[in-house]
């Protein structure tokens, strides 16, 4: 079969077996938008400008509106450069922007919506593909209630790349291998983490060409079963998968004149860089100079700790190793490093995988105990996003 046919297979009653987690997920985000809605009123602030105003939508709406080259000088010698935000979620405000009334900011807004919608369907045809459906649609509904959710619905990139992320990592387990790559090279144009992305695919790629090469017939032939043209299909896919954070990172270096580690300069001017976690763990430890702050300190390492815990849980249930190499290599550029450390919650967000354990307890608990578990933390996310949002917020 080809990755035409077999999409085309597997198709029929997606969307209805998909349907309560997309529900769910709608129900949480709503709850989510209308507190924050209430929470802004009452402070006399916008929710729809900190929603696609603020931060970092800010930087991605001007990209749209008139392309790389902006940038901000500070005192300390810092270089802020429009460079350093990929271009993919810039491209589709434009398109929005172009093809309907919406402002950039609108379209970036809209395009949000519909990538986190996309994400969960991802999401749950992951974690249904491996477990079932319950406990896909309790995987949704743990994505949807994370501490930061609303960043889903802000006109950031994160719903966009997990989006793309996890329909490529499904496309990878389902062996469609040239689906894989042509949604691992978008999502490689919309963060840096998209080597994520591209990593998995060559994971999956090299794990089934050891295993075909293993498993021959009895005369020494290659196994019959193996459909033709799988081969060059996992080489293509293979090919596809890095080129759209390859040609963006060596466009920026051809730009600033600085070649292939072009791009790490400008992250370096945003105070961006690998640092092992020294940074991080620096910043924890700096917490635990005065009582108040050490409450903060404590909550960051149970949360490493938990990160660690869930991870170590996910190898010892057999997670499949694309997934293993796509979280964990989020999870360490998250956690490594020295960017601003309060933007290190939403950049774990599309590490999805993470929450499979837990969603695997939570699908063998009664439906009122997982709907009343799931609904307090609905609450608790909503409550904070607001608070957080109407706050200091992602960065």
């Amino acid at each position: 079969m080809t990755d035409l046919e077999t999409r085309t297979a597997g198709r029929p009653g997606a969307l209805r077996r998909a349907a309560p987690a997309l529900l769910g997920y709608a129900a949480v985000r709503a709850l989510g938008l209308l507190v924050l809605a209430l929470w802004s009123a009452a402070r006399d602030k916008s929710a729809y400008t900190l929603l696609t105003a603020r931060w970092d939508s800010l930087w991605y709406t001007r990209v749209a509106e008139l392309g790389y080259g902006y940038e901000v000088r500070l005192p300390n010698g810092d270089v802020h450069s429009n460079l350093a935000f990929f271009p993919l979620l810039p491209w589709l405000e434009r398109l929005g922007a172009a093809v309907s009334p919406l402002s950039y900011a609108d379209a970036g807004f809209v395009v949000s919506l519909l990538a986190s919608l996309a994400a969960a369907w991802g999401i749950f045809a992951v974690a249904e593909h491996l477990y079932g459906r319950r406990a896909g649609v309790c995987a949704v509904l743990l994505w949807a209630v994370l501490p930061v959710g609303i960043v889903q619905s802000m006109a950031y990139s994160e719903s966009l790349f997990t989006a793309l992320a996890a329909w490529a990592l499904y496309a990878v387990l389902t062996g469609r291998w040239v689906t894989a790559g042509l949604l691992a090279a978008p999502a490689g144009l919309t963060r840096p983490v998209g080597l994520a992305v591209a990593a998995a695919v060559w994971t999956a790629a090299v794990v089934a060409f050891v295993r075909t090469r293993s498993v021959t017939a009895p005369d020494g032939a290659r196994d019959a079963g193996r459909a033709p043209g799988d081969g060059a299909r996992r080489v293509l896919g293979a090919v596809l998968a890095p080129l759209g954070a390859a040609g963006y990172v060596l466009w920026v270096g051809h730009r600033t004149g600085k070649g292939p580690f072009g791009y790490l300069d400008v992250q370096a001017g945003w105070r961006n860089g690998f640092d092992g976690g020294v940074a991080f763990a620096r910043f924890v430890a700096g917490r635990f100079t005065s009582f108040p702050s050490a409450l903060a300190g404590v909550a960051l390492v149970i949360g490493v700790v938990l990160l660690i815990g869930l991870y170590v849980v996910g190898v010892r249930q057999r997670q499949p190793l694309p997934l293993l190499v796509y979280t964990g290599i989020v999870v360490v550029l998250a956690l490594c490093a020295s960017s601003y450390f309060g933007s290190k919650p939403r950049l774990l967000m599309p590490a999805f995988p993470l929450l499979l354990p837990l969603a695997l307890a939570l699908a063998r608990l009664r439906t009122s105990r997982s709907a009343l578990v799931v609904g307090g933390m609905a609450v608790a996310s909503a409550v904070y996003g607001a608070f957080w949002l109407n706050g200091s917020g992602p960065p």
